[in-house]
């Protein structure tokens, strides 16, 4: 129990700090970075849950596949960070008031659990079960929510096609194949028949 502890409240130190990080980082770069911090300690903090296969989940998709996207499309875009700035004090306002506002739903949470410590405990148990937390987790998710799980996935597939379509240089010097113009080729314009006089080269 109090190696789990110990476990828990460096997890937790380890994920706040780096959301910290996240935010206050001037160089977008090092955000990415330490937002993949972030999210291995809170795959850390899954698996003394027991939800081992959402700590998977948090680890091989967040931070092998979105978090690396982020990643390569902030390191090979041009992109004029000090411009991005400048709009800081313009949304100011609108941070200010979304920030209040999660500061109000921490402080009820905390206020909850100060006040009324016995509420946890009066909670109803799970019943349990004698699958594995992937397996029921895998029957809900393929079977009730189906249709919010496409939906999750042509989400990411978006996100994938933008990230390559921002990505996607093209040289101006090289020549590139144009299917339809092939297609739409007849032997009237790919063949062309020239008569040479007899004793002279084509130039």
């Amino acid at each position: 129990m109090m190696l789990s502890a110990l476990f828990f409240y460096l997890f937790s130190i380890m994920c706040i700090g780096a959301a910290f990080m996240v935010v206050a980082s001037k160089n977008p770069v090092h955000a990415v970075l330490f937002l993949i911090l972030a999210f291995f300690n809170a795959a850390g903090l899954f698996v003394l849950l027991g939800a081992e296969f959402l700590a998977m989940i948090l680890v091989v998709v967040y931070v092998g596949a979105v978090m690396v996207l982020f990643l390569f499309v902030v390191m090979m875009l041009d992109i004029d960070f000090a411009e991005l700035r400048a709009g800081f004090i313009k949304y100011l306002p609108v941070g200010a008031v979304v920030g209040l506002l999660l500061l109000v739903e921490l402080v009820f949470v905390v206020g909850t659990w100060v006040t009324a410590p016995d509420l946890v405990h009066n909670a109803p148990t799970p019943p349990v079960a004698e699958v594995s937390n992937t397996k029921a987790l895998g029957n809900v998710l393929y079977t009730q929510y189906v249709y919010l799980f496409e939906a999750a996935g042509l989400i990411l597939l978006v996100a994938m096609i933008g990230a390559i379509v921002l990505t996607l240089h093209h040289k101006r010097d090289v020549r590139r194949q144009s299917i339809s113009a092939q297609v739409a080729r007849t032997p009237e314009t790919a063949i062309e028949v020239v008569e040479v006089e007899s004793g002279r080269g084509l130039k």
